[in-house]
């Protein structure tokens, strides 16, 4: 398995990867599938500033994980949010593991030091959305700040949505300036 930058020429195995999540879950609030051209523009406009990963195993994209704006000012901007989605037949197989340590490794080259996950909450499971993915960053050492409750419709139900982070550096009076991921060497 080989973790590596996506392009917009991804979006199409990308997409078959997330419309699932979209069309059967609430794992994300979105409720159509993006076309190819929006999923493209995404992954363009992403990798501007941030990292866009790939997970494939041969040459079939089988996970991807990115890093977005935590919230549009200056003063945010060493706290990133992420996402992941990992194709349901290859979950619990360590891809979600790999993609946040790459996802990691970058943030701290870029000299970000908050890493956050906005992550749809059930009261109680169901067959759209279950705790898994706050299962998941807790594992992966994501601490619970906070909860906000019915915030996302989906299916006919109301769901919560909660916020967890990760510090992956230290917080001084001076902090590195942020290196947009199209800078990296």
């Amino acid at each position: 398995m080989t973790v590596r930058t996506a392009s917009p020429w991804d979006a199409e195995q990308i997409l078959a990867v997330y419309a699932p999540y979209v069309e059967h879950t609430a794992i994300t609030f979105e409720y159509e599938v993006p076309d190819l051209e929006e999923f493209q523009k995404r992954i363009g406009t992403t990798l501007q500033r941030y990292p866009y990963l790939v997970s494939e195993r041969g040459k079939e994209i089988v996970g991807f994980a990115y890093l977005s704006p935590f919230k549009g000012r200056a003063a945010y901007d060493w706290s990133a949010e992420v996402s992941i989605y990992v194709k349901d037949s290859m979950r619990k197989c360590g891809i979600g593991r790999r993609l946040y340590e790459e996802i990691e490794r970058i943030a701290r080259e870029q000299h970000l030091l908050n890493l956050n996950a906005c992550i749809g909450y059930p009261e109680k499971e169901d067959e759209y959305l279950t705790k898994n993915s706050v299962q998941f960053h807790a594992h992966m050492g994501y601490q619970m700040v906070g909860e906000f409750h019915k915030s996302g419709y989906k299916f006919g139900r109301w769901y919560n949505m909660v916020w967890m982070e990760k510090m992956i550096g230290e917080h001084k009076g001076n902090p590195e300036p942020f290196l947009p991921f199209s800078e990296l060497s």
